[in-house]
C-alpha cells in the first residue's frame, strides 16, 4: 500500500492508496491520523515532496503513525532530499546540513529510502538503506523531441561524473564540459567557461540535478553562444526556480523538469511526472 502525503504527487500510480487526515495545529505542529485499516499490510511506501521543515515533520510523524499500525516494513520516497547541496562545510561556522536530515531518517530504521537523482554521492552515503534513481529515463524522454545531433552539456565539474554515466547509457551523445568559479563566502558566480572551440550550431541540452535561482545556467548560456551553440535547452531533475523562469527563458528555448519538488504551471516549462518515468 502507498501513502501519498502530497495530494498532487503520485509517483507510483496504480497502487492502493492509504486514506488519512492531516492538519497543522495553531502552534505550527503537523498532525496526521491514518484512516485505512493497515492490519493486513506488511509493507507500506510513504511518499512526500519536502519543500519545508514542516513537510519533513509531517513525513516523520506519518512514519511513526504507520509503524504504530504494526506495519513491519516501511519505505519512503523522498525525490528531492533536503539540504543535499549542503554536503560540505565550506567555511567555519556552517552546518553539514545534509547529515542532520540523514540522521533524522536513520533513527527511524526504515526498510528503504528512495531518492531521485541526488545532488552528490554524499546523500546515499549518509542515508541507511538508500536506493537512488538516476535521471536517465527523464533525459532520454526529452531527447526524443530534440535534434539527433544534440550535445549534452555539463555545466560544471560537479556534474561531470553523472553526465558521463548518462552519455554511456544513451550511447550516441557527446558531452561538452564547462566550468565556473564560485566565491564560497558570498556565493557569487564568475569565470564561466566552455571547453570547446566550435559547437557548429548544434543544439545543446544543459543537464543538471537542480535549478534554484538559475544563475549558473544563465551565465553559461552566453558562453555557449560564443562557442557557436545553436538552440539551448535546460533539463533539471528538481525544478525549484526560486526566481521564476522569465530570465531563464530569454536564454533557453525550453525548460524541462520533473514534479519532484513541486507542481509547476508555466508555459516555459515542460514538467514530466515521475509517475511516468520510474
Amino acid at each position: 500500500m502507498i501513502l501519498n502525503l502530497d495530494s498532487q504527487f503520485n509517483p507510483f500510480p496504480g497502487q492502493p492508496a492509504i486514506e488519512f487526515d492531516a492538519f497543522t495545529f495553531s502552534g505550527g505542529e503537523p498532525h496526521i491520523k491514518i484512516k485505512s485499516d493497515l492490519s493486513a499490510a506488511e509493507t507500506v511506501m510513504i511518499t512526500h515532496r519536502l519543500t519545508s521543515f514542516n513537510e519533513v515533520g509531517l513525513l516523520l510523524i506519518a512514519i511513526d503513525a504507520v509503524r504504530r499500525c504494526l506495519v513491519e516494513e516501511i519505505h519512503v520516497f523522498i525525490p528531492y532530499f533536503p539540504a543535499a547541496r549542503q554536503d560540505r562545510v565550506m567555511v567555519a561556522g556552517e552546518s553539514l546540513s545534509v547529515k542532520v536530515y540523514a540522521d533524522l531518517f536513520n533513527q527511524l530504521r526504515l526498510k528503504g529510502v528512495i531518492v531521485y537523482d541526488p545532488h552528490s554521492e554524499v546523500t546515499p552515503a549518509l542515508l541507511d538503506n538508500c536506493v537512488t534513481v538516476s535521471n536517465f529515463t527523464f533525459i532520454e524522454r526529452i531527447l526524443k523531441d530534440l535534434p539527433k545531433d544534440t550535445l549534452l552539456v555539463a555545466p560544471d565539474g560537479g556534474a561531470l561524473k553523472k553526465i558521463y554515466k548518462l552519455a554511456a547509457y544513451l550511447k550516441d551523445y557527446n558531452v561538452i564540459e564547462c566550468g565556473k568559479t564560485r566565491d564560497v563566502k558570498t556565493g557569487k558566480l564568475s569565470g564561466f567557461k566552455v571547453y570547446a572551440n566550435d559547437l557548429e550550431g548544434r543544439a545543446c541540452l544543459v543537464v543538471d540535478d537542480i535549478c534554484d535561482g538559475g544563475g549558473t545556467f544563465m551565465g553559461l548560456a552566453g558562453e555557449l553562444k560564443k562557442a557557436g551553440a545553436g538552440d539551448l535547452y535546460l533539463a533539471v531533475s528538481h525544478g525549484i526556480f526560486s526566481k521564476g523562469t522569465e530570465k531563464l527563458s530569454e536564454h533557453f528555448r525550453r525548460l524541462y523538469t520533473t514534479d519532484s519538488f513541486r507542481t509547476i504551471v508555466d508555459d516555459a516549462v515542460e514538467q514530466l511526472p515521475l509517475g511516468d518515468l520510474l
